[in-house]
């Protein structure tokens, strides 16, 4: 894997800046509407102490938007893979936080899985060194 930065002629560019705004706009329910955040996150509706916390991982969600845009516009293609690399591990632990809250139905686990899949998918896309057109032309 090169040093080099992404692309915006790169699909996988372009999925790392959906990815983003999905985190973006995720973070943001569960800033502005704790109980809906909950919901979707798979533990019981807040208590007015609870809420802060959903708050928090919505504050969580949008470092993670900011941290992945701001990578995929200016830094290189191996920072932005570590960055999906280590954000598998947020995923992971939401499973086990929803699992052992026992309030969690099937697909709210399984939405956190698919998360951290989604995260590793387009990590081993990014990581890829895109072709470069001019080396397949002959001489």
């Amino acid at each position: 894997m090169t040093l080099q930065p992404l692309s915006w002629t790169e699909p996988s560019t372009w999925a790392v800046m959906a990815l983003s705004v999905i985190f973006l706009c995720l973070g943001g329910l569960f800033i502005a509407f704790p109980t809906a955040g909950a919901a979707i996150f798979g533990i019981p509706a807040p208590s007015d102490v609870s809420a802060g916390y959903l708050r928090a991982i919505g504050f969580r969600d949008v470092a993670l938007a900011l941290y992945l845009g701001g990578l995929a516009l200016f830094s290189t293609r191996r920072a932005v893979c570590l960055v999906l690399g280590a954000s598998v591990f947020i995923p992971v632990c939401d499973v086990i936080l929803v699992w052992s809250s026992g309030s969690a139905a099937a697909w709210q686990i399984a939405l956190h899985v698919v998360s951290g899949a989604i995260l590793v998918l387009i990590a081993a896309w990014v990581a890829r060194t895109p072709v470069d057109a001019r080396s397949l032309r002959p001489e």
